[in-house]
């Protein structure tokens, strides 16, 4: 469960302004996901750990849940670019996505588990394939299939990332796909 507050989407910075311009011309050279996700990257690394990305209302997080800012949806919804602010041991559940996503720590680390689907209908199970801390300044990037992951902040500290969806996360409200039940032994 996430909570987005449309106050934080009013205040921008002038790098979150270039990030999202960048951002821009990446994705309208309209290539496959895979491929955008990639360039879109490229453009995100540069920007995290940054103290003029974000304003200090974008990095607030929730006691309940980790915190979306949605901090921009470009006009024709072709992607939006979402800050997640993770408290001390909160996490997603176990999901795919919509679209292509690339995600960077800002601040601290966050920690992600990736998944495969194997079987079908009522065998079909969740297989954990890889564990991964992503550290301040790392960034992954992905594309639907093969994109199942669960994520927490693991540490000690606040974690702030920064996610840009293909996707017009204001009319979907996530950019969450399905939802899957996580392995026994996760549970």
């Amino acid at each position: 469960m996430t909570t987005t507050d449309l106050r934080t989407r009013r205040a921008t910075t002038p790098r979150l302004d270039r990030l999202v311009q960048e951002v821009r011309e990446a994705v309208r050279q309209n290539l496959p996901g895979d491929r955008t996700a990639h360039l879109v990257a490229r453009r995100l690394a540069p920007h995290l750990g940054a103290g003029d990305l974000l304003t200090d209302a974008q990095r607030e997080g929730s006691a309940d849940h980790y915190r979306q800012h949605v901090l921009h949806v470009e006009e024709d919804g072709g992607f939006s670019v979402v800050a997640l602010v993770w408290l001390p041991g909160q996490r997603t559940s176990v999901h795919d996505h919509v679209s292509w996503c690339v995600t960077g720590v800002h601040e601290g680390r966050e920690h992600e588990r990736r998944y495969r689907l194997t079987g079908e209908g009522a065998a079909a199970r969740l297989v954990a394939t890889e564990e991964v801390v992503n550290e301040q300044g790392d960034v992954c990037g992905f594309a639907p299939p093969g994109d199942i992951h669960r994520v927490w902040n693991g540490g000690a500290g606040k974690a702030v990332s920064l996610h840009v969806y293909g996707a017009d996360i204001d009319r979907l409200g996530s950019s969450v796909r399905r939802v899957y039940e996580p392995p026994a032994d996760e549970r």
